[in-house]
């Protein structure tokens, strides 16, 4: 800031020198240059300021994940050494965004492509301050590797009928990290999907349709484990300002939640390391890589990978191991929706997902051994 007349200086001499025939053009065309600028800085509050300087300045490079070190339990390994993994994933896309990750090269690519794969339409400066808050380096990450050769085991714990009577709540817990989703009943089925939750993921659309869907049922709070993360996946701009506003322990200020507060939701006491947000790249990738159906062009405007799809990629992108539970399978019809469920209810298909092509997905990567998908036999009851 204290820089800016110097500069405008600079332009301005740089114009109007040399040539004085055309001074008076140089001078108008100076004066224009010093007006945009002026007014950038009446538009723009010290905050939003800042924003911009670090999107224009900080620079993200990609990784190779062949050149990365890697336990020698990782999936990583597995992909590395198929050809025919090795084209659909790519570990250099980010899966997390936060404060440093929001760069200007970003802004230019992703403006353009709509939620949840880009910012179309949403303000620049609304979507740099609300990821300014995520200033931890913890929001970059979803854990911290103990080791460089620490092998993470993970279980993803979708809500499938499939684990009714599983008896796995033992197994899951044995995992490092275990991630839940949506309608993540524990109390009564703890036998079955056990106890422990490390990450929590969702929209705030799916949060709040599973509370009310599902709190007979017994949804009635997210988890709150001690040091829990949760991840939004920013299918909308209310999933923004719920993280923004959450972060702040303040009431939403404007959309469909105004006057909500997250605390009712999160309580009142999560550390801002706890909150992560998934990138649009990584959302746009997984479904151009992985779950490009065709419902994608006739629903273009609500197709998106289900939450569960979202966090089961997450963790094969993150941890070492990836075990998938209640996740739909061949037999899918031999169990009920939920494993909750208290009277037996089919799934049922909708245009916004294609969890027919998501479970061909887990079945092929299961096959392949870079996850491992629970399964078994079962007569619908």
């Amino acid at each position: 800031m204290k820089n800016l007349p110097a500069v405008f200086s600079h332009i301005y001499r740089a114009l109007c020198s040399r040539n004085m025939k055309l001074r008076f053009v140089r001078s108008f065309m100076a004066a224009c240059v010093c007006f945009i600028f002026w007014s950038l800085l009446v538009l723009l509050s010290s905050e939003d300021w800042s924003t911009f300087q670090r999107a224009t300045e900080v620079s993200w490079v990609e990784n190779d994940f062949a050149e990365e070190e890697v336990p020698a339990c990782s999936l990583r390994r597995v992909i590395k050494q198929e050809d025919s993994l090795k084209k659909y994933f790519s570990f250099s896309v980010p899966v997390l965004q936060w404060r440093d990750s929001f760069i200007y090269s970003h802004w230019q690519t992703l403006r353009n492509e709509p939620l949840p794969y880009g910012w179309k339409d949403q303000p620049f400066h609304e979507i740099g301050k609300t990821l300014s808050l995520l200033s931890h380096p913890g929001n970059s990450r979803l854990f911290e590797r103990k080791t460089p050769d620490a092998c993470v085991r993970c279980a993803v714990v979708g809500n499938g009928g499939i684990l009714k009577g599983s008896g796995k709540g033992t197994v899951i817990d044995s995992h490092d990290y275990v991630f839940r989703v949506n309608g993540a009943v524990i109390k009564g089925f703890e036998d079955d999907v056990g106890t422990k939750t490390s990450f929590y993921g969702f929209t705030t659309n799916s949060l709040k349709n599973s509370i009310v869907a599902y709190y007979e049922d017994g949804f009635d709070q997210v988890p709150r484990d001690p040091g829990i993360g949760y991840i939004f996946i920013p299918a909308e701009t209310r999933d923004y300002k719920m993280l923004s506003a959450a972060i702040q322990g303040v009431s939403v200020s404007s959309g469909p939640d105004i006057g909500k507060r997250p605390s009712d939701l999160f309580g009142y006491n999560p550390e801002i390391h706890q909150f992560k947000m998934i990138h649009p790249s990584f959302v746009q990738y997984v479904t151009q890589r992985f779950l490009k159906s065709p419902q994608l062009d006739e629903f273009r405007d609500i197709y998106m990978p289900s939450t569960g799809a979202l966090m089961l990629m997450t963790a094969l992108h993150t941890c070492d191991q990836v075990s998938a539970y209640g996740f739909i399978t061949d037999n899918y019809m031999n169990f009920s929706d939920h494993y909750y469920d208290k009277v037996t209810k089919p799934l049922i298909f909708y245009a916004n997902h294609d969890m027919r092509m998501e479970g061909r997905l887990w079945k092929q990567l299961n096959s392949h051994k870079v996850l491992w998908l629970y399964q078994r036999q079962g007569t619908r009851k």
